[in-house]
């Protein structure tokens, strides 16, 4: 059922998001040099989905900041149904990659 309350602020959503836009950038960026930098295909994934992470922070500032500013609830359900989108096309081409290649998940470098 649905009560039809909504929050009164989305404060606490834009603080989060900006630390998390912050700290993503740098986890993607740190990852991505070390990775091209050992050449490691894993720690370069690592970095992408890291970058996954820092675009879905971007989705939450977005929705939270423009309900805080005209508190038009429809704004925050579809940045909410936007992650969720994000969130399964991202999964969904991660499994079709897995597929489509050869993956070798053993230390012995066959």
């Amino acid at each position: 059922m649905v009560n039809k309350t909504k929050p009164e602020t989305t404060l606490v959503g834009i603080i989060i998001s900006i630390i998390s836009i912050l700290t993503m950038y740098i986890l993607m960026t740190r990852k991505m040099k070390i990775g091209k930098q050992l050449n490691s295909d894993a720690i370069i994934a690592d970095a992408n989905c890291t970058k996954t992470c820092f675009y879905l922070s971007f989705i939450l500032l977005v929705s939270s900041g423009l309900y805080e500013l005209f508190g038009i609830v429809w704004v925050d359900i579809a940045g909410s149904l936007g992650i969720a989108w994000f969130a399964f096309s991202e999964g969904k081409e991660a499994f079709e990659k897995a597929e489509r290649e050869n993956l070798n998940c053993s230390c012995d470098g066959d």
